[in-house]
């Protein structure tokens, strides 16, 4: 086994690993007699990047929706800065401070790329939905600030030029970095990212990469990732769990995970 990270958290170029603001312990979750989550723990640190990786059926999306409280765990306890969270949703989440992209682009493809991120500013908005349809007062006020945040995250994105595109007409990649624009328009302290690459070609990859750390060094933001490019996750994250069967068979720096035997075997088809 891999040893996990305790001791002082890792420096990152230009900026300082913080404590940890998400702690699981204990983690198991079972659909049925399924177990897709066994006794994991592992912990988060403040604005670091942290990957989950595994072959596929893993567990690791799984993770993920414990996290933002899609899935409620049988058995052990979440704390996230310091609170114990008890069976929560995931409007309950975002309200925290968590954000999320999915798997599955999960868009309003009739909508433009300015109004599909305008979506994630919902809970941001304090006028009632009357108000907004009249477009008048305090409502007007607020969707002019709400649309200038918007239009930042616009040119964060570097996609000025798609702002009035109908999503549906997108290429995927272009897709997925409107998705990650949803998301940051919530503000998030904590963003999940459940395979940002998947089904991108090189150069997608290399701009979503690059998204990916300007988030976390410009907005100081903590990343949760998922992905099964290595390569991306050797070099970009902190720290990586890594899970398979839904148990947890090594966790550290990236250099650690690499040279663990149980992952290498886990990776290479190796019978447990």
């Amino acid at each position: 086994m891999s040893a996990v990270m305790t001791a002082e958290a890792p420096v990152a170029e230009g900026r300082r690993i913080g404590e940890v603001i998400l702690d699981l312990q204990g983690i198991s979750l079972s659909f049925g007699g399924v177990k897709a989550l066994t006794n994991i723990s592992f912990n988060v640190r403040e604005h670091e990047i942290r990957s989950i990786i595994g072959p596929n059926g893993a567990g690791k999306s799984s993770m993920l929706n414990v996290i933002n409280g899609v899935y409620h765990p049988q058995e052990g306890q979440i704390h996230f800065h310091g609170s114990r969270r008890q069976k929560m949703d995931p409007h309950q989440a975002a309200a925290q401070g968590i954000a999320r992209t999915f798997q599955n682009i999960a868009l309003f493809k009739g909508m433009s790329v300015l109004d599909n991120i305008m979506t994630g500013r919902s809970l941001k908005m304090k006028c009632g939905l009357l108000r907004h349809a009249l477009y008048w007062g305090p409502a007007q006020r607020e969707e002019i600030a709400h649309r200038r945040k918007v239009e930042e995250i616009i040119d964060f994105l570097e996609i000025q030029s798609i702002r009035k595109t109908p999503v549906g007409r997108l290429p995927y990649g272009l897709q997925k970095r409107v998705e990650l624009g949803r998301a940051l328009a919530a503000e998030p302290s904590m963003l999940l990212l459940d395979e940002p690459m998947a089904g991108m070609n090189v150069e997608e990859k290399q701009d979503m990469c690059r998204f990916i750390l300007d988030v976390n060094d410009q907005f100081g933001t903590t990343i949760v990732l998922i992905e099964h490019d290595m390569g991306v996750v050797m070099d970009i994250s902190d720290r990586v769990v890594v899970l398979d069967y839904g148990k947890k068979i090594g966790d550290g720096t990236p250099d650690e995970v690499k040279n663990n035997p149980d992952v290498i075997a886990a990776y290479l088809g190796a019978s447990h």
